[in-house]
């Protein structure tokens, strides 16, 4: 009778733990831990137990501080970048998130047993502006979160790009020539030439996105609605939605029959 009962309480469990899961998506253990201790001090002042409720909140506080303009801007970045490894096939998409404490996150797994070429590297750099050209596709502009420090989606972008230039055997000129790289920027700063080559390279991986997500704009308007009112959604919801969106725009409108 127990393991019946047992067995019978697991999927509320899984109910219960998965919007936890989603909400916790994009923050490191650490930043978990504090949150939990917060809730927990929290409780204890006001003399009760800790409850699901207290760790839902403490997971979620930073989304219901938003407002729904920065909501809605940080959805299109972040379904920006969704739709772009999903489109390329660079990676499968596990969580997009709209404010937890960074803005917006999206976790992918990247695919396994693909043929690195520089044609996947450069669809690698169109992932990675996917976001800051979903805004200027969308607004017209882009916030200046898309760079500012070495975390950034342009710092990851330059770092792949001089990569490719200075070490992988893609450069513009003298391919064959290995350039260690231990610090980008300064390698760009001093060499002017191989700066040149690296921004074009991205100039070639931004156009590609701009064309990516100029022929999926109504998947990637979908996906952004759907997220700015979920805040976050795990990888089923954003596959389901885009096979169907990127599907349609397939096929186009239907013709009217004779």
């Amino acid at each position: 009778m127990d393991n019946l009962h047992l067995t019978a309480a697991v999927p509320d469990m899984n109910t219960m733990l998965k919007p936890l899961a989603l909400a916790a998506a994009g923050r490191t253990g650490a930043d978990i831990e504090r949150l939990i201790r917060e809730a927990r001090q929290k409780a204890r002042r006001e003399k009760r137990p800790l409850s699901y409720s207290d760790i839902h909140a403490a997971l979620t506080e930073g989304q219901a501080a938003m407002s729904p303009e920065l909501v809605w801007r940080i959805a299109v970045h972040e379904a920006g970048h969704a739709l772009a490894w999903t489109f390329f096939g660079i990676a499968t998409v596990s969580t997009v998130t709209v404010g937890n404490g960074s803005g917006g996150f999206v976790e992918s797994q990247m695919r396994r047993n693909v043929i690195q070429t520089e044609t996947w590297l450069n669809q690698m750099i169109a992932c990675t502006l996917a976001g800051r050209t979903a805004e200027k596709l969308i607004f017209g502009d882009h916030v200046v979160g898309s760079g500012g420090n070495d975390t950034s989606d342009l710092a990851h972008a330059t770092r792949l790009a001089t990569d490719a230039e200075a070490n992988l055997g893609f450069g513009t000129t003298q391919p064959l020539l290995y350039r260690s790289v231990k610090d980008h920027s300064s390698i760009l700063s001093l060499d002017r030439q191989l700066a040149h080559h690296v921004h074009a390279r991205l100039e070639v991986a931004e156009t590609m996105a701009v064309e990516m997500l100029s022929q999926h704009r109504d998947a990637l308007l979908s996906l952004a609605t759907c997220l700015a009112e979920a805040r976050t959604l795990d990888g089923s919801e954003v596959r389901a939605l885009l096979t169907q969106e990127m599907n349609v725009t397939a096929k186009g409108p239907e013709k009217p029959a004779p």
